[in-house]
């Protein structure tokens, strides 16, 4: 996967808490707490956080299904996911 730029789903300068950025960021440290995990297979603490993101973006891209369907399309296809 490239790397992502979080900046590119902000709605504005300020913006931290929209469904795609939130997405954004989450896809990027679970790309980076993935890589971590294959070197540190033993890492039993970081694996649960890995389980906790993935819960946490799960639930943001079906809440952006329901509301807005095109940012929902939008974000999958943008971040490589559901392939």
């Amino acid at each position: 996967m490239s790397e992502i730029n979080v900046d590119d789903f902000k709605i504005n300068e300020k913006d931290t808490g929209s469904t795609g950025f939130q997405v954004a960021v989450l896809t990027k440290r679970i790309a980076h707490l993935t890589q971590h995990l294959a070197e540190h297979k033993h890492d039993h603490a970081s694996r649960r956080g890995l389980l906790m993101m993935v819960s946490k973006r799960r639930s943001l891209l079906n809440y952006a299904k329901r509301t807005d369907n095109e940012l929902y399309l939008s974000l999958l296809k943008r971040l490589s996911l559901r392939h």
